[in-house]
């Protein structure tokens, strides 16, 4: 009797340090979604994250991530109940296309339906409110969470690199250029292949480069496909590491305010920079001169979402969740994140310094995560205390010895490369002593004919 008391006690006594947390977290995560709501009226004139999440209910929004949301909310369900899922969701929206239709609402392009899976997550909320109980209710709202999640996450960012650009007048792209002599300037290198493949390689890199979140949705699917058999989610999986680096990543754009090489030596795009606005009119075939570096004025729509590439960063996380997949899935996680590192500097989104650094913020962050699901130990506060050194002197060495890199690129160079290999070196070493060992098998041993 006494022992059973006893682990009552010790049940409780571990679920109220870990309620208060969640509780903790919720208020510090509303007080966060009020702050950006405020900033982008201010800031922008638009609203925020919350604002437009509400406006999705009845307004057409886009379809992409909240059909991702349900995907990933389903995975909590049966079979029965995802064809049920879909089959709602699909006729929400073809109800809200036809009264669209009939009164002549303009919608934005690609924004024509949506509202369904949204409307599906919001009814899966209140039936795990209401028709729910225990273990089934809090596994309900965990998969609802999830999904809306995904949802708010890419709000946010858009908020996010909107406050960027509101807030940070000047960028620091002399600075990144100049560093990027100590790799050979890889943007201006990777600009020209891409050009010489014509528009086959073009248009596959682009679909790579914009179809990112498709592929982490794939990886975390996959990783989830036992939820509703299990009736409980894995301690940690992929959509967590991406909306940490998702959420941490734009604090660095505010600390390091960088456009790129396209917009900042190069015409810009449509709608975004130009000429006008550029230091000079050199990428990706004239590598920029070896000049003293200094603050640029730019304009304020441009988002200044550089340093550190947060694209390499999710790919580097695809990468280490695709490895315990299928032979398909490793090829896949590998074939994405060598694409998107050519995506992302051969379109002259970013420096090759951007991706050392985006290098060093995923395994640092990936580290972190999966310390705090196993228990910190020495090995992990290591290994995080080190790639955050690292990555802080990255950026220091960025602003403060550009000059430095640019003149002496041969040692400076592979200073850069055994930095963020040490980092690799170091998770690779550290998630090997993490993970189980499979126990030798025993063999039995073999039968011998007993004697007549």
């Amino acid at each position: 009797m006494f022992s059973r008391i006893d682990c009552r006690t010790k049940a409780a006594a571990w679920r109220q340090p870990r309620a208060v947390l969640w509780a903790t977290l919720g208020v510090v995560a509303l007080g966060f979604l009020i702050t950006l709501e405020i900033a982008a009226r201010r800031y922008g004139g638009v609203p925020g994250p919350m604002t437009t999440q509400v406006r999705e209910v009845i307004f057409a929004p886009k379809p992409g991530p909240l059909y991702a949301g349900m995907a990933l909310m389903m995975v909590a369900l049966t079979w029965r109940e995802r064809f049920i899922a879909a089959g709602a969701a699909i006729g929400i929206d073809v109800v809200f296309v036809l009264v669209r239709w009939a009164v002549d609402a303009e919608t934005p392009d690609g924004h024509f339906f949506g509202n369904g899976a949204l409307w599906v997550m919001l009814g899966y909320a209140v039936i795990a409110v209401t028709r729910r109980t225990g273990r089934e209710r809090v596994l309900l709202l965990k998969a609802v969470g999830l999904g809306l999640l995904l949802v708010a996450g890419r709000k946010t960012g858009d908020t996010w690199l909107l406050i960027t650009a509101k807030t940070r007048p000047e960028v620091l792209d002399p600075y990144l250029a100049t560093a990027d002599h100590a790799l050979g300037n890889p943007s201006w290198l990777a600009g020209r292949i891409l050009d010489a493949t014509g528009p086959i390689g073009t248009h596959l890199l682009d679909l790579v480069y914009a179809q990112l979140a498709v592929a982490a949705v794939v990886v975390a699917l996959y990783q989830l496909r036992n939820v509703a058999a299990e009736r409980r989610f894995p301690s940690h999986h992929l959509v967590r590491t991406f909306l940490v680096i998702g959420l941490l990543g734009p604090a660095i754009y505010m600390i390091f305010p960088v456009v790129g090489p396209i917009f900042a030596y190069g015409p810009g795009t449509s709608g975004t920079g130009g000429v006008q606005w550029a230091v000079a009119d050199l990428w990706p075939n004239t590598p920029p001169p070896i000049t003293a570096p200094h603050p640029v004025p730019y304009d304020g729509i441009t988002p200044r979402n550089c340093m550190p590439s947060l694209h390499t960063a999710w790919a580097v996380a695809i990468f280490i969740h695709s490895r315990k997949g299928p032979r398909v899935l490793r090829y896949a996680g590998t074939f994405w994140l060598v694409a998107t590192l050519g995506a992302t500097l051969g379109f002259g989104y970013h420096y090759g310094v951007d991706l050392v650094a985006g290098v060093v913020f995923a395994l640092t962050i990936e580290a972190a995560l999966r310390s705090q699901e196993r228990g910190w130990d020495r090995s992990g506060i290591q290994l995080v205390a080190y790639g955050v050194t690292v990555f802080a002197a990255l950026l220091v060495s960025y602003r403060c010895l550009p000059m430095e890199m640019a003149t002496h690129p041969w040692v400076f160079g592979p200073l850069l490369l055994l930095a963020m290999t040490s980092v690799i070196y170091g998770y690779v070493r550290t998630a090997r002593l993490w993970t189980p060992k499979a126990a030798p098998v025993r063999q039995q041993p073999e039968l011998q004919p007993e004697p007549v």
